[in-house]
């Protein structure tokens, strides 16, 4: 999915001296980053004709706060599917080289431009078809932007610093052959500036808050969001990176830091370490889309098609089978649409062929199985099996169906929706073994109202015995008691936060 800037993009400088980001600190997550600013972009079959074309722009954009807020303050969340007017990334950094320590941050989006096509005498229309038999199609393209701030951690820690990361307003003019009019690429000015603190927790330990904010005065009351997302930051996220420093993870943190990780707030935004796994914590990018640590593009894709949660090789298969009059609206549509179809035209059978899967998740399994027991595929290889009689034991306790545990998702590798569920008590309602040997347990949770419905049909939540912390009987006086919320610290006010608000 890794792809170069938009045609036509250019960079704005916001550095304060004249420095910017060191070249190469970002390039491990150029794929990353790039996916990033463009998912959603233009979703197949790439027409703007397509209803899925008409709603865009759904992550990371960063309205006038005076229009966003119209109804009432945003809500913050962790991760950027709501729209806002600012974007918030804190995070943990050890210091390893104190007092010439060096924090890197790199702030990009999208700028929208409206591509207006018009005929002869300058008179705006939707489409144009030119003498070459080429049409010419209205609609809102968008170019990436990036700021660089690089700053010592030790002003950081005195105070901060706040530079500005918009862009200026432009228009382009593109004269169409032989008379038959033009295409017009306008951009309004984008207002909006950044501003890096830092906070000591510890000798070696510091917390670093990065904050973008939209500036920009808002648009008449009643304005559409699509006239609204002219004076907008789209895609919003950050890169940030330095020397003589190192990131912790958010998601997986060491256990002497997790509650410093707790107190962290992440508002409209989600950081992950970058990089490869295993890699110390040089980099770090708070995305308006929640990722795990070190996400990577897989290497098999040979380019983006704006959709990272759908499979190439079914995008790919897709496009091919588009009619020619289907292929020729996209094209016209928008050049990052025609360029997917000029990949997918000519793809070779061998990079087609590698799209199909690979296997990069296999890993030695330690077989629980007796020994004397025939292998999985052969005959009588389950005889003496019962899922909801048999049970395995944690912590010394039987556990098996009607089990009452409580859920504690391994902190590495554990499914994200699992996550989710950590510390929420379920009963066991079977005991399932793998055919590599390994065992897990499915449970439903006790407050989920269609708890019954599921067991009924058998849609249960797996997990390994690890995950899960043995309880009595429900209600039963030694039941430990659910951990209670984190509670959030109100050094850091929300700037979204009102008098009224507080009251309550």
């Amino acid at each position: 999915m890794a792809e170069a800037l938009a045609e036509g993009g250019t960079k704005s400088a916001a550095t304060s001296g004249g420095a910017g980001p060191s070249p190469g600190v970002f390039e491990q997550l150029s794929a990353v980053a790039d996916a990033v600013l463009y998912e959603g972009y233009l979703l197949y079959p790439y027409r703007r004709s397509s209803a899925k074309n008409r709603v865009r722009w759904q992550f990371g954009v960063l309205f006038p706060r005076d229009w966003v807020e119209a109804d009432g303050p945003v809500a913050p969340g962790v991760s950027g599917s709501a729209d806002s007017w600012y974007q918030q990334t804190e995070c943990l950094l050890r210091v390893r080289q104190p007092g010439s320590a060096r924090v890197r941050v790199r702030v990009r989006y999208l700028q929208m431009q409206r591509k207006q096509v018009e005929e002869a005498g300058h008179r705006p229309v939707e489409s144009l078809r030119t003498g070459d038999g080429t049409v010419h199609l209205t609609f809102d393209e968008a170019l990436p932007r990036e700021c660089g701030i690089e700053v010592t951690l030790d002003e950081l820690l005195r105070g901060g610093r706040t530079v500005a990361v918009g862009a200026a307003a432009g228009e382009d003019i593109e004269p169409l052959p032989e008379g038959a009019g033009r295409v017009v690429r306008a951009r309004e000015e984008i207002r909006a500036e950044t501003t890096v603190t830092a906070e000591r927790l510890s000798d070696d330990l510091c917390r670093i808050r990065v904050r973008t904010t939209n500036t920009a005065p808002a648009p008449p009351p009643g304005t559409a969001r699509d006239e609204a997302l002219r004076r907008a930051l789209i895609a919003t996220h950050t890169l940030i990176g330095g020397d003589g420093v190192e990131f912790v993870s958010l998601i997986d943190p060491p256990t002497d830091l997790q509650a410093p990780v707790r107190a962290c707030r992440n508002e409209f935004t989600f950081p992950v370490l970058g990089g490869e796994a295993g890699d110390a914590g040089r980099v770090l990018l708070s995305a308006p889309i929640i990722l795990p640590d070190h996400p990577q593009v897989a290497p098999e894709s040979p380019g983006d098609l704006h959709d990272a949660a759908e499979i190439d090789e079914i995008l790919t298969l897709r496009t091919m089978l588009l009619t020619d009059e289907e292929k020729r609206e996209a094209r016209a549509t928008d050049p990052r649409a025609a360029a997917i179809l000029d990949r997918v035209d000519t793809m070779p059978q061998e990079v087609f062929e590698r799209l199909h899967g690979a296997v990069r998740s296999l890993t030695p399994a330690t077989p629980t199985a007796s020994a004397d027991r025939p292998a999985w595929w052969q005959e009588g290889a389950d005889e003496g099996l019962s899922p909801t009689t048999d049970t395995v034991l944690v912590d010394g306790v039987p556990l098996g169906g009607g089990s009452r545990v409580r859920l504690r998702p391994r902190g590495r590798g554990a499914d994200a929706q699992d996550m989710f569920l950590a510390g929420r008590t379920a009963e066991v309602a079977a005991v399932f073994h793998d055919v590599d040997g390994s065992v897990h347990l499915a449970v439903t949770l006790d407050d989920d109202p269609a708890a019954e419905l599921n067991n009924w049909y058998g849609r249960f939540h797996y997990f390994r015995p690890d995950e899960l912390e043995p309880l009595g009987p429900a209600g039963s006086p030694d039941e430990p008691s659910a951990p209670a919320p984190a509670a959030v610290p109100s050094r850091h006010p929300t700037d979204s936060e009102t008098p009224a608000a507080e009251a309550e």
